[in-house]
């Protein structure tokens, strides 16, 4: 479908890209990954033609349609609603509809026969180009990435850029081009968002190319990985996870066939330093310097992410309880956030706050920082450090600073090796530590405010959105300071590989109440799947109970049971509600078990949570042999009716 054939490009001073060769076929869901600065994004706007080859070509079937979704687009501006915006994708049943609205005005003082039947021909292409269900598939999409239905139609230009954003990636959804670009699609996404696009690009007809840094997304998404590395495309056939594990296979390979040649080359150099001097011997010398030279050198293995050997340590350790709110009502006018909710963090937290953009997330991290007002109190807490990591940060730093000065003026008491290392450790290395920030990307800039956090010596850390503009290498670099960090933290993120490295404890907002779940996010997501599975058939047997009773009322009437019959029937009904006071009985004690489990002294002592863990399991079996009872005699019970 594309193929990329020979390709070099060079891009300031460096060659990204020298005789790369990759090929792109129909279909295909691939994973566009490589250390930053490696031509990610460019290689994407090479194959869009905004960048010409100094060597090599792009080559692609004609009439191949393309669509690139790159982060220029949250400039975009625009008076029209989002919905029309959207709906610009559907550019020819669009040019339909208003050509069958012109004859139709025309009609009006125009009967002939030539005009009914331009209209008949326009009318069954519009129905052919699937015309009638163009808006319904622009709201569907629209409302899958997060966007209410009063918000279709407000304009674009109320919109921030990340809700441009999503916009613009329906637009592109909508056209269904046969390739499809995306360069970090779910940097504006929230949790749900991105587990829709997920869903949406799995059944995506044509062929996508993604680059991003979330993993989860990637995992889910791509089938197959192209790296980006010592100007080369290589590629792997499978996903993200595939790619790390096939990648290690390759490189213990590579490095040891680098050594065996460089042992190979050290062997005839000795051979030729001996025989050079000896006239019989220099036509043999001479044979095997010219074969080292021709010979295919095999690069040794580039280091990946670099060891980080830092611990960022706390002043003091404070109380059991690092923050305790009692919350009667946060709202915004009429906007409800919070009510009678309460929110305790203790010693030893290590908590992901998640869920929908616009529940109240960032809101609620402000609260527990004291920066954000609200009905209720707060109580005392001792020897509490706090440090707060928003993106306002970014705009805190002093952008006429090099690194090294805008670290030192933050932390005056350390040395100049000790800024370095931090630096180090957030990946900057040698001479970057002079740039000045007003030339730092916004990942860069990030790594600058999450350093300088770093410093502070809080021992409760309070990060909203820390993985934002960062890399993987960043992000992993961040898990390791995290894993390391002796404090407590509180963290909102969306990258699910991020939250489940560094989590020990789930929260979300649901109907206005701060909900928890006291176990990393993998246990979460399970645990709420599982969840999801009991209400659904709950939720069934509700149905099928309701239209049981129904049938009930008309069958009543056609027969009159017998009495042996009626004591049967008794009978089993009365086991049926026995079963449901059961299982409504289980629910409630699962429910006290979760949040036993959520006490400190509980999942602080790990014998005595593994011991709570396994009655919660206990318990939930329990709960499914009671459930597939009262669906036999159930069941048994509608059969009688």
């Amino acid at each position: 479908m594309l193929s990329l054939n020979n390709i070099s490009f060079e891009f300031g001073g460096r060659y990204l890209y020298r005789d790369a060769t990759w090929q792109i076929n129909p279909g295909e869901k691939i994973g566009l990954v490589g250390l930053n600065g490696t031509g990610k994004s460019t290689l994407l706007r090479i194959i869009n033609g905004e960048f010409q080859l100094e060597k090599g070509e792009v080559s692609k079937l004609r009439n191949m349609t393309l669509g690139f979704l790159n982060q220029d687009l949250l400039s975009y501006s625009s008076s029209d609603t989002i919905l029309e915006v959207a709906m610009q994708a559907f550019a020819e049943p669009l040019r339909l509809e208003k050509e069958i609205h012109a004859l139709l005005e025309k009609m009006e003082h125009d009967h002939s026969e030539a005009i009914l039947h331009e209209l008949h021909d326009k009318q069954v292409a519009y129905e052919a180009a699937d015309g009638y269900n163009i808006q319904h598939k622009a709201e569907a999409l629209l409302e899958g990435l997060g966007f209410s239905t009063p918000d279709l139609n407000r304009s674009l230009d109320q919109f921030s850029g990340g809700w441009r954003m999503r916009v613009m990636l329906a637009k592109m959804m909508l056209q269904q081009p046969d390739l499809l670009l995306l360069d970090e699609p779910t940097n504006h996404l929230d949790l749900p968002s991105i587990q829709w696009v997920e869903r949406y690009l799995q059944d995506y007809r044509g062929a996508v190319v993604v680059v991003s840094h979330d993993r989860y997304f990637l995992d889910k998404v791509a089938t197959k990985t192209a790296e980006i590395a010592n100007q080369k495309i290589t590629l792997y056939n499978g996903n993200y996870s595939f790619y790390l594990e096939e990648k290690v296979g390759r490189e213990e390979l590579q490095r040891s066939q680098f050594k065996n040649q460089q042992q190979y080359i050290k062997e005839q150099e000795k051979l030729i330093d001996r025989f050079r001097a000896k006239a019989s011997k220099a036509k043999m010398a001479q044979s095997r310097m010219k074969m080292l030279d021709k010979m295919d050198k095999i690069e040794d293995v580039e280091s990946g992410t670099p060891d980080i050997n830092i611990r960022f340590v706390v002043d003091r350790q404070p109380g059991k309880v690092i923050s305790h709110l009692h919350i009667h009502k946060k709202a915004y006018g009429d906007l409800k956030i919070l009510e009678n909710t309460e929110t305790k963090i203790s010693r030893g937290d290590k908590i992901a706050l998640i869920g929908a953009n616009g529940r109240g997330k960032s809101t609620l991290l402000r609260m527990i920082n004291g920066s954000e007002p609200f009905e209720g109190k707060t109580e005392n807490v001792h020897q509490v450090i706090p440090a707060f990591y928003a993106q306002h940060q970014l705009e805190a730093l002093n952008l006429g600073n090099d690194l090294i000065t805008e670290l030192a003026h933050f932390a005056p008491d350390k040395k100049d090796v000790e800024l370095r290392t931090v630096l180090g450790a957030f990946l900057f290395t040698g001479d970057d530590v002079f740039k000045k920030i007003k030339v730092l990307s916004g990942g860069e800039k990030s790594r600058v405010a999450l350093a300088k956090t770093m410093l502070s010596k809080a021992n409760f850390l309070i990060l909203d959105e820390p993985t934002n503009h960062l890399d993987m290498q960043s992000v992993a670099i961040l898990i390791s300071v995290l894993q390391e960090y002796e404090g407590s933290f509180i963290i909102v993120s969306h990258d699910r590989y991020f939250l489940s490295a560094v989590a020990n404890k789930i929260w979300w907002i649901e109907d206005y109440q701060v909900k928890e779940y006291p176990g990393d996010y993998e246990e979460y997501e399970y645990s709420r799947s599982q969840q999801k599975a009991a209400d659904q058939a709950v939720q069934k047997a509700a149905v099928a109970k309701a239209k049981a009773k129904k049938a009930e009322v008309v069958e009543q009437k056609k027969k009159d049971p017998s009495e042996e019959e009626k004591k049967k029937k008794k009978k089993l009904g009365n086991k049926v509600q026995q079963l449901e006071e059961q299982l409504s009985k289980l629910k409630q004690e699962r429910e006290a078990l979760e949040k036993h489990l959520s006490k400190p002294e509980v999942y602080g002592d790990p014998k005595t949570f593994q011991e709570n863990l396994q009655k919660f399991n206990e318990l939930e079996e329990k709960m499914k042999l009671v459930n597939s009872d009262w669906e036999k005699s159930f069941e048994e019970l509608s059969g009688m009716e």
